[in-house]
């Protein structure tokens, strides 16, 4: 490798390894998870909507929720300022959070349908939740990363 690509590689493993940032991210995460659930429950057990469907529709509230946050606490000192700089960070954080959602949604559908196990506690389906929670942890590590390097480029300020 060059010494620009070095330097390169450097400035986003720097920027990947903020333990401060991170645990924003997470935090901001556990409350986008929450919204997110939160639809996927009322959609799916009040509304009878299909699981897939609400969990489209919660993962797209979570986004909107969790880049609101992370646009005001966790990369306030990243991007530029001004109305069309976080309409594209909003873009490209909808563009970056697809490949997240993506594996939230695969990971969730082969949770659910293929490795089903009826578990109900209180009229609540539980293992709507588990499936639902095991797409949320792995697609948040791969959304964190694309979210520092790409949406905020934290490691070119």
């Amino acid at each position: 490798m060059s010494d620009r690509e070095n330097s390169r590689l450097g400035r986003w493993l720097a920027a990947l390894a903020s333990p401060r940032r991170f645990g924003r991210f997470v935090s901001v995460g556990v409350v986008g998870a929450l919204f997110d659930v939160m639809v996927l429950l009322v959609l799916v057990e009040s509304v009878g909507l299909l699981e897939e469907a609400a969990v489209v529709v919660g993962i797209e509230t979570a986004i909107l929720v969790m880049f609101t946050l992370n646009e005001g606490w966790t990369f306030r000192d990243a991007g530029g300022n001004g109305r069309w700089a976080t309409a594209r960070r909003l873009v490209r954080s909808h563009a970056v959070r697809a490949v997240g959602a993506t594996i939230q949604f695969l990971v969730f559908v082969t949770v659910f349908r293929l490795l089903f196990v009826s578990v109900t506690i209180a009229g609540i389906d539980v293992w709507l939740l588990v499936a639902k929670t095991g797409g949320i942890a792995c697609g948040m590590l791969v959304n964190y990363i694309l979210e520092t390097l790409f949406t905020w480029r934290v490691h070119a300020v």
